[in-house]
């Protein structure tokens, strides 16, 4: 009974303190990446999200690139997806790394709300709007916004359908993607022509990266590496990213 009590409680002061117009939280900084983390467990002990707490704590990351190195991995011919934690079930936190020229496809994030970073080097982010019909036109642009070292994004699917890329021809970028909740697939888009060209892309299996932090696995059946190699990860331990 006693622990109940305690674990109510401790709910009830989160929720006071991050749901009822108190911006004291306006001056946390997450000075690791395990601070920055403890804090999403935290936050998300409730099922509402702060959108501006979550947007804070990621701007206010004050981490290294250290602490990063064991989830960077870069690939010549695709961006990587590097598992940070899976979260409480109600988040994923990955660091994905772009080489020179690369970038996602147009794409959605299936009701869930997007936060990303500039860790290292710069990124554009191309906004579109939902296509309106079947009939094949170009995807309409909303905006394209530069996003460098230190700055955060944020997008969910009532915002629109964005494309992330690498503009730079000699430099590498690294960001830290948050989604809320987790989703295991999303719909991308032909620049081009608009209609959805695919709900569930196996390219996306060759892009995700297993690193010892992710949750461990009991199953034989599972081949555990750290090479990225098609179906050597499953999606029910996974969440499909962009």
């Amino acid at each position: 009974m006693t622990e109940t009590l305690n674990e109510s409680n401790e709910i009830q002061l989160i929720h006071k303190k991050y749901f009822n117009n108190d911006i004291s939280y306006l001056s946390i900084q997450p000075n690791s990446l395990n601070k920055l983390i403890e804090l999403l467990y935290e936050a998300f002990l409730t099922n509402e999200i702060n959108i501006d707490y979550v947007y804070t704590l990621m701007n206010n990351y004050k981490g290294t690139m250290i602490e990063l190195l064991p989830f960077i991995k870069f690939q010549s011919n695709y961006y990587t997806r590097n598992l940070v934690d899976i979260g409480n079930g109600k988040f994923n936190l990955m660091i994905l790394c772009w080489a020179e020229g690369q970038s996602s496809s147009i794409h959605d994030h299936t009701n869930s709300h997007c936060f990303l970073k500039c860790l290292q080097g710069k990124l554009i982010e191309t906004r579109y709007t939902w296509p309106t019909n079947d009939k094949e036109e170009s995807m309409h642009i909303i905006n394209r916004t530069e996003l460098i070292e230190g700055q955060v994004a944020y997008i969910n699917d009532s915002i629109g359908l964005h494309r992330i890329e690498n503009p730079s021809h000699t430099e590498r970028a690294i960001t830290l993607h948050l989604y809320v909740p987790p989703f295991d697939y999303c719909h991308t888009f032909d620049e081009c022509t608009s209609p959805l060209v695919s709900s569930d892309d196996d390219d996306i299996n060759d892009q995700l990266v297993y690193l010892p932090s992710a949750p461990d696995i009991e199953d034989p059946d599972i081949d555990i590496t750290l090479s990225i190699t098609k179906n050597q990860i499953l999606t029910k331990f996974f969440t499909r990213f962009f």
